[in-house]
């Protein structure tokens, strides 16, 4: 159905058919169709984070800002969903224009900014949800006009909030369209922010009396000196587990595109290099316990599969469904299952 749908969508711009496809998969789901979109993965149960995914394969933060979409998200055949990013006070986010498709190169550039309605808003919506057939994560960051030296109680606010109803939670350092956010990787202030959080964390396991997984979301553009540093630091406060990466600021791999000179995020498949690299050198770096969730880049099987062998333990996807659709979710569970079944067989998975 995706297939005949895409046309359609793409005549739209593009955040208006960002906000028309979620309609319509809420619509879809209360009417018990979400059958007709894709068929549900077999199962892949995957022990991660001290947590058992229905499957590998999530969808990243970004989609759904606000929480308000998570049952019909699910519904996709997710094993995971990550909502937000969320800021502890409502927020626009940047001027429209900020979403822009580059179809030749299957990517997608935003500057979206963190339009959030605020993390009590969200907190009301995934109290709502029933949440069946997968497990939430939810993706905090800081308000635009909080600068980096306060941003800390920021974090603290959120962490605070959705700690009790998160099955995880992702600590955002790395968009690029919140103004100095990227900042707070640089070694010393990474090891500030996150050691604060830590302690936070252990604080409220114990007066929830539950541990609920912290992770930190990292950019594709550090260099290698930096990449390593991360690592170093991340691997010294023990953090639950890294999502590697974000967006990126490079515009190398689509200069060719009359769009390449939007500001922003790009996203999609030109990413995928990018971002496996720096994934793969978190994996060399980071201590073996602390797990690794791959996104950026994935558009087909063979992708998640590359995500899985360069050390990824889960992976996330959210270009890929825009440009393939639900059945995407299927195929990288199918492709991850190969891969992980390979092993016992002595061979590789073929290529999607």
């Amino acid at each position: 159905m995706y297939s005949m749908l895409r046309p359609l969508l793409f005549r739209m711009e593009a955040e208006r058919a960002h906000g028309a496809t979620l309609r319509a998969l809420d619509r879809v789901h209360a009417l018990g169709l979400g059958g007709l979109l894709a068929k549900a993965p077999a199962p892949l149960p995957t022990k991660v984070l001290g947590l058992t995914f229905p499957n590998p394969v999530g969808l990243a933060a970004g989609l759904d800002k606000n929480g308000a979409h998570i049952d019909s998200l699910m519904a996709l055949g997710f094993g995971f969903v990550e909502v937000g990013t969320v800021t502890p006070r409502p927020q626009p986010g940047n001027p429209r224009p900020r979403m822009f498709r580059l179809p030749r190169h299957r990517a997608l550039i935003n500057r979206l900014g963190f339009n959030n309605d605020g993390v009590d808003a969200l907190v009301r919506n995934v109290a709502r949800a029933q949440r069946k057939g997968g497990l939430l994560g939810i993706n905090i960051g800081r308000n635009k006009d909080t600068t980096n030296d306060f941003a800390e109680g920021d974090y603290l606010y959120c962490l605070e909030r959705v700690y009790p109803l998160a099955d995880y939670i992702t600590v955002n350092i790395s968009s690029p369209n919140t103004a100095g956010l990227r900042e707070l990787q640089e070694e010393q202030a990474l090891r500030r922010l996150v050691g604060t959080l830590r302690d936070a964390q252990e604080r409220l396991g114990a007066l929830h009396g539950k541990r609920v997984p912290m992770l930190v979301k990292i950019a594709p553009d550090l260099s290698d000196d930096d990449v390593e540093a991360a690592g170093r630091v991340l691997g010294d406060l023990q953090v639950d587990g890294v999502i590697a990466t974000n967006t990126t600021v490079s515009r190398l791999a689509v200069q060719d595109d009359p769009l390449a000179r939007e500001s922003g995020g790009l996203s999609g498949a030109p990413l995928m290099e990018k971002s496996t690299a720096v994934l793969r050198m978190l994996r060399s770096r980071l201590p073996e316990q602390i797990p690794l969730i791959g996104v950026g880049g994935i558009l087909g099987g063979a992708d998640a599969a590359t995500k899985m062998a360069a050390g990824a333990n889960l992976v996330q996807l959210y270009t890929g469904l825009v440009y393939r659709g639900p059945e995407l979710v299927a195929e990288c569970v199918e492709a991850m299952r190969r891969r992980k079944e390979a092993p016992s067989r002595g061979t590789l998975p073929p290529d999607e």
